[in-house]
């Protein structure tokens, strides 16, 4: 920490009475020549050719030069100096959150670019996942059936590399929504943050699992979970890759989503229902809900002023100590 940069001055006015310094400056250079110095009158200089003063003559300078300095350091004391440190106590109110993502075999559809749905998904939630380095997060991965990809966590490196590592095909096809639903609420009832939130992402219609999602929603809300429902997929038959002999074949195909499912799950739980057409519309959708869940921060700072004043008096006291005695006891004798 620099000193000087932490200085305040109580009694700023006193700083004007520095701008006498230049003045005195000036006196003392226009009166040098006059009055500094005895006359005497001769009748013939030329003795005097080559003489450029003794080492006294300059000291005079020196000394007038410590005084200014002692003066200026007297003013500065006069405005009081003060150093102020500061101490904050930052309180974090951090937001417990899973995300629950389907990886059933339609988030393959290519009707969101650059590749598919389910890789845009996880593109855009990485991006969601390192906009909140104070909330825990965990993951939670759904198609036929569901499983907990990566349990709460502060540890965000952890939490995006087996983001990265979700694929369709990890678990029997299917959506499962109720499942994947309820082993999300199963990570965060034992929570004991303020807020907790899920966000269940899925592009179908529930047709598999154990928990019916409206069972799976009232469970949430027992436990006050919000839950945020994205449901991704543009209108209409989509692009959709098929594996035949001959390589890779695309189909426009109908993939159906239960909105008014997704829409309930929402109500229910005090959350709210998104649509995603395309990546740039759920860009925005994370975005709403980093806003509508947001992580609250209390900053107390404590502040403590010092008075500094007495190292300028000091040192203004020794310059003049020194500019004292060497007028009085060395100038004094002869050059």
């Amino acid at each position: 920490m620099n000193f000087f940069s932490d200085i305040e001055f109580a009694q700023k006015f006193f700083l004007f009475f520095l701008l006498l310094i230049p003045l005195l400056v000036l006196w003392y250079w226009l009166q040098s020549g006059r009055k500094l110095y005895p006359e005497i009158k001769v009748s013939d200089i030329s003795g005097f050719n080559g003489y450029h003063g003794t080492f006294k003559r300059y000291l005079q300078h020196v000394l007038f030069g410590i005084k200014m300095l002692a003066l200026a350091l007297l003013i500065i004391a006069l405005a009081r100096p003060q150093s102020s440190s500061s101490r904050q106590d930052v309180n974090v109110e951090g937001i417990d959150l899973v995300m629950a993502l389907d990886i059933s075999g339609s988030m393959l559809a290519e009707d969101f670019k650059p590749k598919n749905r389910l890789e845009v998904a996880k593109s855009v939630g990485i991006d969601f996942v390192n906009g909140r380095p104070d909330d825990r997060i965990g993951l939670v991965v759904f198609s036929g059936e569901s499983f907990t990809q990566c349990p709460l966590t502060t540890d965000h490196d952890v939490l995006v590399d087996l983001f990265k590592a979700v694929k369709t095909g990890m678990i029997d096809d299917g959506t499962a929504i109720g499942d994947g639903l309820a082993t999300a609420v199963n990570r965060l009832r034992n929570s004991a943050a303020i807020s907790k939130v899920i966000i269940l992402l899925t592009d179908g219609v529930n047709n598999m699992g154990l928990i019916d999602p409206i069972t799976a929603a009232q469970i949430a809300a027992h436990f006050n979970i919000r839950v945020y429902t994205i449901g991704v997929g543009s209108e209409g038959p989509v692009p959709y890759p098929f594996k035949t002999n001959f390589g890779v074949q695309y189909q426009k195909v109908e993939i159906p989503m239960d909105e008014e499912l997704l829409k309930k799950i929402a109500q229910i739980t005090k959350g709210q229902y998104f649509r995603a057409t395309n990546k740039n519309k759920l860009e925005d959708i994370y975005k709403e809900i980093n806003e509508l869940e947001k992580t609250k921060i209390d900053v107390t700072e404590f502040k403590r002023k010092k008075e500094e004043f007495l190292p300028f008096v000091l040192a203004a006291f020794v310059l003049f100590v020194i500019q004292f005695l060497t007028e009085n006891l060395y100038l004094r004798t002869l050059p």
